[in-house]
């Protein structure tokens, strides 16, 4: 069942179609499909580049991380520190420096002008053997983020999924709630983009929480993993913002995930793929355990939540939860994942013009 809002804009009237869920709330038609960290299987991760070559593949969504730096910078990196696999030091940020080399150091411990001295694109994952690597790149602000996504989609028609990377178990490795959500948060108004083109997510729910007190506009997706609700099932999860799961109704702890993420007010549940505890990653194989089931997805519908999960490599696994009715996917592999959507059927947005990208790329990229 379909439903469409009209408006005008500048004289335009538009037109958007809506699908109709069982409890009549609104969420739009097409199906979302997400580069996470850009789409790390094809680019280097968290990168301009990945976020352009996302774009060309034809994500709805760039799905990125955020780390906030010692001077209190928000940076799209993902690890809480600077990983050998993934970056190089080049030179201290000024003669004498007691911090360098700065590979292997936190985050939080670095300024923003360490670690631009950094070349974080010319290490490929040995685990992703087709990334794409671009020497030399530099890690971005997300401010420098959003202006190279204008750039390359001047008609604001990309979304956004950011994350907030605090370590809700060790805190001393990261920042903590109320820098994370005031400085993300200040990262959203100051860039040229709506609010309602940006999720919030994070495993850390009471970053959710906090940035829904700030700012009740902002969409927030509930990260989960067996990792992040392991503790909860006989306590509480320093990850679930206080709550424990077993005082949720439900039969399976994917329907009280569901109903916990609710009590929240988050308006998307992401949950892992495939259980950690599986002996198999692939459901054609005996023994396979889903982390995500549709009893979880069933129930997040229910309460008028959308399901949206990650990180899916393999067709066979995201071909069970389309079955079971995901409303979007979050993948390393875009380009191919968009190829079994076509497939499908499913509605998807335009890919962006790859020379107009690419232009965009050559203007923005930063590298050492």
């Amino acid at each position: 069942m379909l439903a469409s809002l009209v408006f005008t804009l500048l004289g335009v009237q538009l037109t958007i179609v809506f699908g109709l869920p069982l409890n009549g709330q609104l969420k739009p038609a097409a199906f979302d499909l997400q580069g996470h960290r850009g789409g790390r299987g094809n680019t280097i991760e968290n990168t301009l580049p990945s976020f352009a070559w996302g774009m060309i593949d034809g994500v709805n969504t760039l799905e990125m991380d955020n780390g906030i730096t010692k001077d209190g910078v928000v940076v799209v990196w993902h690890d809480e520190f600077i990983d050998p696999t993934k970056c190089r030091d080049t030179k201290p940020a000024f003669k004498g420096d007691l911090a360098f080399p700065y590979v292997g150091k936190n985050i939080v411990n670095l300024t923003l002008a360490q670690i631009k001295t950094l070349d974080c694109g010319s290490e490929r994952l040995i685990d992703f053997p087709m990334q794409l690597s671009y020497p030399g790149t530099k890690i971005s602000t997300l401010a420098e983020v959003f202006e190279f996504v204008g750039c390359a989609d001047p008609q604001r028609k990309v979304l956004f999924n950011i994350e907030s990377k605090i370590n809700a178990a060790m805190p001393q490795n990261t920042s903590g709630v109320n820098e994370f959500v005031s400085k993300q948060h200040a990262a959203f108004l100051e860039s040229t983009y709506d609010l309602g083109a940006i999720t919030y997510q994070s495993f850390d729910w009471r970053t959710l929480v906090a940035m829904k007190d700030l700012d009740s506009k902002i969409i927030t997706s509930a990260l989960a993993s067996s990792a992040t609700i392991l503790t909860a099932q006989n306590g509480v999860s320093p990850w679930l913002a206080g709550l424990r799961l077993s005082d949720f109704p439900g039969n399976t702890t994917g329907v009280q995930l569901a109903n916990a993420a609710h009590s929240i007010n988050a308006q998307v549940l992401s949950p892992l793929d495939v259980d950690s505890a599986s002996p198999v990653l692939d459901p054609t194989l005996p023994g396979f355990i889903p982390f995500t089931t549709k009893e979880m997805i069933d129930q997040a519908h229910t309460v008028g939540m959308v399901v949206k999960p990650w990180t899916v490599d393999r067709l066979n696994v995201a071909d069970q939860l389309f079955d079971w009715g995901i409303d979007g996917i979050i993948t390393d592999f875009p380009s191919q994942m968009r190829r079994r959507l076509e497939q499908r059927g499913v509605a998807l947005a335009t890919p962006f013009p790859q020379k107009r990208v690419l232009d965009c790329l050559a203007k923005h990229l930063q590298r050492v």
